[in-house]
């Protein structure tokens, strides 16, 4: 039997598919599958002593808790954005309260700027790969994705010189620690990045969930740091193109759907006006509740994550250096929660894991997922956030020695 399809579906949502991610979520529930496919915190982390005492303290004043359960302005909670202002100026950027939106989520705030600023069939420029969630909400607003290659520190800059010249609409990246292939944009690659965007007049979508969840080496400017130097140089010239995408899901709970952008106010206030048709505001108690927390221990909940994931990745480190086929390569994050593999040719990654599921009781993504053309099919990405240590390294030996098998009958055959 054939599935029905609603009729009268636009084409932007005709063509949407599932998101292999979000299929391969359901299989963590299994007990006996030893799943890298999730790329979320540990549950295990969340504060959730913080988060219940911030809800009774909301609950147990009046005059706040009414406060709490009305309707709110578009903008978001002012204390929550003051607390990110203050969170960006230490991290370099200065902004007023004028140049912060609230958003659900992150992935809200890619979808009011796919609204905002795609037209069918402009031209969107994406690391290659990318963020799975990014490319498929810029795809419902229809545009032509071109992508751009990485080495091991960013996107590769005559490729991006390439694109920029067809005036696409905007850069999309991750330059942190990226989701999936846990690449970090090098200071040299993000200052000659941001030259050839105000050379093109092209803009900086950069998308930063992951930023603080860094295990090594001394953090590395933003874009929108960088750009704001930059504009208080002689060369500056009074554009501000770095659109900065924030989150506090990977920190404090994904639950309370905490996003925010960061940008010229001109644009500002055009993504409030989505923002008021799309959803009028976000839940003003869960606002209430991340501004309580992040005020109290967001320091220390980023000491408590950085340590517990560091132990994960050096354990998924270890495990694929000695276990792992030599033809397979693999990425080495300084942080973030995610490892890259790249197979031989004769290896998909989709086939590897029907093999991997059913025989070995392992599960990962495949990498096909995460292009938005150009598609590689012999790539794999693995999250090293929810697994115990002494399971990371059980899996990634179980699924090393499917791969030697696999490639040993390759070579036979």
């Amino acid at each position: 039997m054939s599935e029905s399809v609603f009729p009268g579906l636009s084409q932007s949502v005709a063509t949407l598919r599932a998101s292999e991610i979000r299929e391969l979520l359901k299989l963590i529930a299994r007990p006996e599958i030893i799943s890298f496919a999730g790329g979320i915190p540990d549950p295990a982390l969340f504060p959730l002593d913080s988060i219940g005492k911030a809800y009774q303290s909301v609950l147990q004043n009046p005059a706040m808790a009414g406060e709490a359960f009305q309707y709110s302005i578009s903008e978001g909670y002012p204390p929550l954005r003051e607390w990110i202002i203050g969170y960006l100026k230490n991290h370099g950027i200065e902004a007023g309260i004028e140049q912060v939106l609230i958003t659900s989520g992150a992935q809200q705030a890619l979808d009011f700027l796919g609204r905002a600023l795609i037209n069918p069939g402009d031209a969107v420029v994406m690391s290659s790969p990318s963020y799975l969630g990014a490319i498929q909400v810029f795809g419902t607003y229809q545009p032509k994705f071109i992508s751009v290659p990485m080495d091991d520190e960013g996107v590769l800059l005559n490729d991006l010189e390439t694109a920029f010249k067809q005036k696409p609409k905007f850069f999309y990246l991750t330059p942190d620690f990226c989701n999936p292939a846990g690449i970090t944009t090098s200071l040299a690659r993000r200052q000659a990045i941001l030259e050839l965007a105000h050379r093109y007049n092209v803009a900086i979508l950069e998308d930063s969930p992951y930023e603080e969840l860094r295990y090594e080496n001394a953090r590395i400017p933003s874009f929108a740091a960088l750009e704001q130097q930059y504009l208080a140089g002689p060369e500056g010239d009074g554009k501000r193109l770095v659109v900065y995408i924030g989150s506090l899901s990977k920190v404090l709970t994904p639950a309370l759907r905490i996003g925010w952008v960061c940008a010229d106010p001109s644009l500002i206030n055009k993504l409030v006006l989505v923002k008021q048709a799309s959803d009028l505001h976000c839940s003003t108690i869960n606002q209430m509740v991340a501004c309580d927390i992040a005020k109290a221990s967001h320091a220390s909940q980023v000491e408590k994550l950085r340590k517990a994931y560091k132990e994960r990745r050096d354990v998924m480190l270890e495990a694929l250096e000695r276990c792992l086929p030599k033809e397979v390569r693999f990425t080495r994050p300084d942080g973030g929660m995610f490892i890259w593999l790249e197979f031989p040719d004769s290896i998909d990654g989709a086939e590897l894991l029907a093999e991997a599921v059913k025989d070995i009781q392992v599960a990962f993504v495949p990498g096909s997922a995460f292009y938005a053309n150009d598609v590689k099919r012999n790539t794999a990405r693995l999250s090293f956030s929810l697994g115990e240590p002494a399971r990371i390294r059980e899996g990634i030996e179980r699924l090393a020695a499917l791969l030697q098998n696999k490639l040993r009958a390759n070579r036979a055959a």
